[in-house]
């Protein structure tokens, strides 16, 4: 079987764990962690970042630490005058999440407006293209235009576009301006991973009926809508399937537990799972994951992956 190629466009910063004696330092952001879990368990996908980091120390050690996760890193690109975004996770008791952030001139806001023309052509020719609203939002206005031409062109190409919505409202001048870009991303969107809590506060949505009309009549051909602890809704061509969630007794963290959900997901479908066999996949991922501290766990304690599937491919 040939090696299907998957690039993973974001953002990743360094990150900080507020913990009892002090802060932990380690490296997280969406679409990494995401592009971390599928190069974990993935036997026939090779993963690839799209970003820009800086020539300094912790951009060095991101580097490091994506190779020991066997991600390939050469469409990252290297800017002399910038350096990576830093955040902070604050947890609760009850493990929810808060975050502090320090990104306004990250190198990865510019990595489109920087790429070279060679570097556009490799990546519309990947076979499944994944992101998110942050590696939207972080963008300046003219490569976020930039990005949906690139996303067109990689649609039309055969590309699979694979779209978190993941909202941070404070990354967006306004809740219309994402409206807008969403609109365009999902035009171009095969597979739409759509946490509902954000799609009620992006769309004011009363009921989930709403968000899978508006999202199909967008053209998105598979739907995933999660609801956190509750059932996660995939909705297609072929009708509308429930799937419960991993039950977990000990939440720590559920930092990256969308992410991990996508990557376990992504990764069954592309091994040729149906959709509720990678449903339970992506929740076993992120049932996993929400038992330990930090976006990205070490790898000793990763769940076993079963990825032996009787089922059409995506």
């Amino acid at each position: 079987m040939t090696e299907l190629k998957v690039a993973f466009v974001g953002e990743c910063m360094v990150e900080l764990q507020q913990q009892e004696n002090g802060l932990r330092q380690s490296f997280g952001g969406d679409t990494l962690n995401t592009a971390v879990y599928f190069s974990r368990i993935s036997q026939n996908a090779k993963a690839s970042y799209v970003t820009a980091l800086g020539r300094d120390a912790l951009s060095e050690q991101m580097i490091a630490t994506w190779h020991a996760d066997n991600i390939d890193t050469h469409l990252v690109q290297r800017l002399e005058d910038k350096l990576p975004g830093i955040y902070m996770v604050q947890v609760d008791e009850t493990g929810e999440r808060s975050f502090l952030y320090w990104r306004n001139d990250s190198a990865a806001k510019f990595w489109l407006e920087r790429a070279s023309d060679s570097l556009i052509e490799e990546l519309t020719n990947y076979d499944v293209i994944y992101l998110s609203g942050i590696s939207i939002a972080v963008l300046p206005e003219a490569s976020k235009e930039k990005l949906f031409q690139v996303l067109a062109q990689c649609k039309n190409n055969g590309a699979k576009v694979v779209f978190d919505n993941n909202f941070r409202p404070a990354l967006w001048q306004s809740k219309q301006q994402a409206i807008d870009a969403y609109a365009k991303v999902l035009a171009c969107t095969h597979t739409a991973m759509l946490t509902f809590d954000d799609e009620q506060e992006i769309y004011d949505d009363a009921h989930i009926e709403q968000c899978i009309e508006r999202t199909l009549a967008l053209g998105v051909s598979e739907l995933v809508i999660k609801r956190g602890s509750k059932d996660c809704l995939i909705v297609t061509e072929d009708g509308a399937i429930s799937v419960p969630a991993t039950k977990v007794a000990n939440v720590v963290d559920t930092n990256a537990a969308g992410d991990s959900f996508a990557a376990g997901y992504l990764v069954a479908r592309l091994h040729g799972a149906n959709t509720e066999q990678a449903a339970l996949t992506g929740h076993k991922m992120a049932g996993t994951v929400i038992q330990h501290k930090g976006a990205v766990i070490d790898a000793a304690h990763m769940p076993k992956i079963q990825l032996s599937f009787t089922a059409d491919a995506v």
